[in-house]
């Protein structure tokens, strides 16, 4: 019987849905109604491989696959039933040079998630499992935590789990409608009637599309066809029988509850299924006619690594669809109707991150922010271009087609693109631009035009070299000594107006911003468990009117973070995202205030206009919103002009830049000068798990005033010293550039992972930025796993480059 009111629906049956009721209920949201309009599971979750492999590539990802395990291994003894659990341990296999590289990479990240992995050899890799033919397997690495599990058994135990705890689940219940009042979800319309709500969760699958689209939301959901196989019996049990990932063979397999092999694979041309008519999974169990021809190469691979395949047939085709997104992504998080929730795109992985999931949106529900990072999950990382369905699916075919290629540290791809284009986009080609992008921006990466300008530079060794030019310290060399001219049109730009504007940043905002006219403010924006929502800058240019500029990521998402706080305290402002109606040209240099000031009838002196101050003027011809800051430590202006004068603002500053050596550059010569500048980076260095005083922002939070977090920050602070902090580490071997997620280890004893790491050219020195306890001191020496080879290094007080801020202030 479906009840009238209830406070949260969740819609989808699958195991993400059971899962979100079963966490929710967890923390108390007992009054919870799961719809699903079909039975339990029979929308993608009952054709579901199954893998659970916890190694994924960021560390919420695998925290999120490490709490599923640990919680499916619990399910039996807290539900009374098998969720079909079955930790058989998991290979992956190398078989090219390529390959072994990135598996010692994994094998470091392994060590950074405190993951069991270990490395094997052909030999031992048949003594894992003797069925493999290993002639050309270079090496393997063994995860024992890692297994498979039963799609429907896990359902039910999940749903079972939720039942117990007062959730009611309606099955054979179709939404119709989501009925939204002023912008907030009120409810569901359904085959059985009306169900008022204030919380509805869109867990449908592949099917979560069509569901978004009943309340105004469109989401980025592509629904692909995926495929595996069951062989015919091998002759003896499989059930134990280890997960195998081949992925230079781009096959997967493993065994079963009989005695063949499930063999899958991700094909080079998939296909898209959008249904002439209806909406995906209007059909209970969609499957589609098998594809063999499509699945040729999978097969015939699978049967090169198990010879005893090659005597068995194709038992059973499985063939169905699989939601997936643009950038491979899960599509979690609250969208911009207030109250509804999507946790849906799982990319084949729903299975193995289930818990995760319901975990953490069960806590973002109920406490506001969930205890892991999930931005790179987060809805709110696509701007409008991801309700085209076109694009959508161009990025998502793409990534299926490559999802088991190698990727390689600045590696681009072209699907998709060019999609947004900065105004200066005519004259990029004629300076042999190296392009990369980021929320569907076009964004220079390097310039080829000055790769000959310091001949000399070495190549990074192993990946950090593979994508790299000489241009990139060509462009420091030039910003250093004389000045280079940067597009960050791409960056996100909000405008925030009305009476409440003031009283409202000064309630989100760590940092003071209730300032005079012209005034800049670094601050940061915290949830209230005091963990960093986002890093930004917030300058004041009207009594009521505010500009806040952030990554280009980040817009979106941090709109709606203050949008929705406006509402929740009835603050009277209006935020405009103005990103697309705004250039920004850097101009960054101790030759800055030289080029610029026989332009402007502004003075540009120290004492007319000092750092983190801004003022409107003209360069040339072009009005110009001009902010003293610098992301790369030198001296240097933003210039904010109307989209229509950029091109104009670009010729004229690279006219009057040219008799000083002035020198166009891009984002990879950025990324270098603000690590040795220590400028931290939201979404790496910086995230929504980790507070400001550990990241070593503690100068830029105002405690004097109340704000959003503040109680979170006053007991962390009460506690002592941060238990862990972040530090600036150098690399012995400046050869050797770190990527990300490398552990750290004190006395032979691992302690911390690499936040962000790159070559300082102005230094000379490999940097790596690390969270480490806070009783190791500068100077301490360290070792880094860069690819599963410890390098020595030196902790170092920051920053590294004009620690007394000599040139910024200049």
């Amino acid at each position: 019987m479906l009840p009238t009111t209830a406070r949260a629906v969740v819609i989808g049956g699958g195991v993400a849905g059971c899962s979100i009721a079963y966490h929710l209920a967890r923390l108390g949201w007992t009054d919870v109604v799961l719809v699903e309009q079909h039975e339990l599971t029979e929308g993608t979750t009952w054709h579901s491989a199954g893998f659970v492999g916890q190694l994924r590539s960021t560390i919420s990802q695998t925290r999120m696959i490490m709490y599923s395990s640990g919680l499916y291994a619990e399910l039996r003894s807290q539900t009374g039933l098998d969720p079909g659990w079955r930790g058989v341990g998991g290979l992956r296999l190398a078989t090219t040079p390529e390959r072994v590289e990135e598996l010692r990479r994994q094998a470091s990240s392994a060590t950074t998630y405190g993951l069991s992995m270990e490395l094997l050899g052909p030999a031992e890799t048949v003594d894992r499992l003797p069925l493999l033919n290993v002639a050309d397997v270079r090496l393997a690495g063994w995860l024992p935590g890692d297994g498979w599990l039963e799609p429907a058994r896990l359902a039910t135990a999940l749903a079972e789990g939720a039942v117990s705890l007062g959730v009611r689940i309606v099955t054979g219940t179709r939404v119709t409608g989501i009925v939204v009042e002023q912008g907030r979800v009120r409810g569901v319309d359904t085959t059985q009637g009306r169900v008022t709500a204030e919380v509805v969760v869109n867990a449908a699958g592949a099917a979560a599309g069509a569901v978004g689209r009943l309340s105004g939301v469109e989401l980025p959901i592509v629904p692909i066809k995926h495929q595996y196989v069951v062989s015919s019996s091998l002759g003896m049990p499989t059930m134990d029988v280890p997960t195998v990932r081949d992925p230079d063979r781009i096959v997967y397999f493993r065994g079963g509850d009989e005695t063949g092999l499930l063999v899958g694979g991700y094909v080079r041309d998939p296909s898209l299924w959008w249904p002439q008519s209806g909406a995906p999974l209007d059909e209970r169990r969609t499957l589609f006619e098998p594809d063999m021809a499509k699945f040729a190469e999978s097969w015939a691979n699978a049967r090169h690594r198990v010879p005893a395949l090659r005597d068995l047939e194709i038992a059973r085709v499985v063939h169905g669809p699989e939601a997936f997104t643009p950038d491979g992504e899960f599509l979690l998080g609250e969208t911009a109707v207030a109250g509804f929730w999507v946790a849906a795109g799982f990319c084949v992985h729903g299975l193995a991150a289930a818990g995760g999931v319901g975990k953490v949106m069960a806590e973002w529900i109920v406490d506001g922010s969930p205890e892991y990072d999930v931005s790179t999950m987060d809805v709110r990382r696509f701007g409008a271009h991801a309700a085209s369905r076109r694009w959508a699916s161009t990025k998502a075919l793409d990534g299926y087609a490559r999802y088991y290629d190698v990727v390689y540290p600045g590696q681009e791809w072209t699907a998709g693109r060019p999609l947004r284009r900065s105004a200066v986009w005519p004259r990029l080609a004629e300076l042999n631009a190296a392009l990369g992008e980021k929320a569907g921006w076009e964004r220079v990466n390097w310039f080829g035009a000055n790769a000959g300008l310091t001949p000399q530079a070495q190549r990074p060794k192993g990946w950090a070299g593979r994508f790299w030019s000489p241009a990139i310290a060509g462009e420091v060399a030039a910003t250093t000594e004389a000045a280079g001219l940067f597009d960050q049109s791409s960056f996100a730009k909000l405008d925030i107006r009305g009476p409440g504007a003031a009283a409202l940043l000064g309630r989100l905002c760590a940092n003071d911003v209730d300032r005079p006219v012209g005034a800049m403010t670094y601050t940061q924006l915290l949830n209230a468990r005091g963990g960093i929502e986002a890093d930004l800058t917030v300058t004041r240019l009207g009594e009521q009117h505010f500009r806040i500029v952030t990554s280009t990521a980040s817009g979106v998402r941090d709109a709606d973070w203050i949008r929705k706080h406006a509402a929740e305290w009835s603050a009277d402002v209006l935020v405009d995202d103005v990103t697309g109606a705004h250039g920004c040209l850097c101009l960054w240099g101790p030759a800055a205030r030289d080029i610029l000031q026989p332009l402007t009838d502004t003075s540009l002196s120290n004492e007319d206009f000092r750092f983190m101050r801004a003022a409107r003027l003209t360069i040339g011809a072009v009005p110009v919103l001009a902010q003293r800051v610098t992301f790369v430590g030198e001296l240097g202006w933003e210039l904010y002009a109307p989209t229509e004068y950029v091109l104009t603002l670009w010729d004229t500053l690279t006219e009057a830049g040219r008799p000083f050596g002035m020198r166009p550059a891009g984002y990879r010569a950025i990324d270098s000068m603000r690590l040795e500048k220590g400028y931290r980076v939201w979404g790496s260095d910086l995230t929504t798990d980790t507070d400001p005083f550990a990241a070593g922002l503690g100068s830029f939070i105002h405690m004097e005033k109340p704000f959003l977090g503040r109680e979170a920050l006053e007991t962390l602070r009460s506690a002592g010293e941060p238990p862990r902090v972040l530090r600036c580490l150098v690399l012995d071997d400046p050869g050797t550039v770190c990527l990300g997620s490398e552990p750290v280890r004190v006395d032979g004893t691992p302690c911390g992972r690499v936040t962000s790491g790159g070559f300082g050219y102005r230094v000379g020195a490999s940097i790596a930025y690390a969270y480490l306890p806070s009783e190791v001191p500068v100077g301490a020496p360290v070792e880094v796993s860069v690819f599963d080879r410890w390098i020595p290094g030196v902790v170092r007080s920051e920053p590294l480059y004009d620690p007394k801020m000599l040139r910024v202030r200049a």
